[in-house]
């Protein structure tokens, strides 16, 4: 299957939403998150309340099972906050249809997971390609933006790779450069190198960083290593549910 044919699955009726570029880029007001299981009701967050400014980087961190990717997927729009609220600029965000949450999730979010969820048929540069096909852009444009984010990526010379012939670190990077490519006004990361060996993990994350600083986004990150939350903007931790300062 081409790359085209995958756009045209994935696309979706337009709707329309303002932007406030004053407001913060993320506000998390009392938002609790909680699951069922059996008879037993077990809150993973719990009345978490969190502002990201714009241009802000913020690291998240806290124990395996704490709850981060809870948090990352509450503040993403991929799950449903069983109460508070989700602002992003000027959009209420839990008011919002389906619709309107995946085109918000689509031109306002960037994410990165621990994995890099490659399209295996598909090369390096393609992979960049295709969230710009899916926003719209032209292919000729698409293929000059994925060209240069590989290439600050330091990958011009992996462009036609697929990722099965890319190192962990390289196929991390091209994550990276596929999440920002259409230039969200977030970045939300979950262990985005907790899958690499340690140098390597530094090398991809100082390149993330600089990525991320040079684009002007805000950024939270999920990172279980204090070395790397320490070279962000600020640091908050979610423990029993509950995140706070650090």
């Amino acid at each position: 299957m081409g790359i085209n044919a995958h756009a045209k699955v994935l696309k979706l009726e337009p709707v329309t939403l303002s932007k406030t570029m004053s407001a913060p880029t993320l506000q998390l007001e009392k938002v609790t998150r909680t699951f069922q299981q059996g008879e037993q009701e077990i809150s993973v967050l719990k009345q978490v309340s969190l502002i990201i400014q714009p241009g802000e980087i913020v690291a998240l961190v806290g124990a395996s099972g704490a709850g981060k990717t809870t948090l990352l997927q509450v503040a993403g729009l991929l799950e449903l906050p069983t109460a508070g609220s989700i602002r992003m600029s000027d959009h209420v965000c839990e008011q919002l249809d389906d619709n309107a949450r995946t085109l918000l999730r689509r031109q306002y979010i960037g994410f990165v997971y621990q994995f890099h969820h490659l399209l295996p048929e598909f090369s390096a540069l393609e992979n960049v390609m295709l969230p710009q096909l899916i926003a719209g852009a032209s292919k000729a444009a698409a293929k000059l933006e994925a060209e240069a984010f590989l290439e600050r990526m330091g990958l011009s010379h992996r462009l036609s790779h697929r990722p099965k012939k890319l190192s962990g670190g390289e196929q991390q990077r091209v994550a990276i450069a596929r999440a920002l490519v259409n230039k969200p006004r977030i970045l939300l990361a979950d262990e985005p190198t907790g899958n690499l060996d340690d140098e390597t993990a530094q090398t991809v994350f100082e390149e993330m960083l600089t990525l991320v600083r040079n684009t002007g986004l805000s950024a939270l990150i999920a990172t279980h290593n204090l070395e790397l939350a320490q070279k962000m903007d600020r640091t908050v931790k979610l423990q029993g549910g509950v995140l706070s300062d650090l």
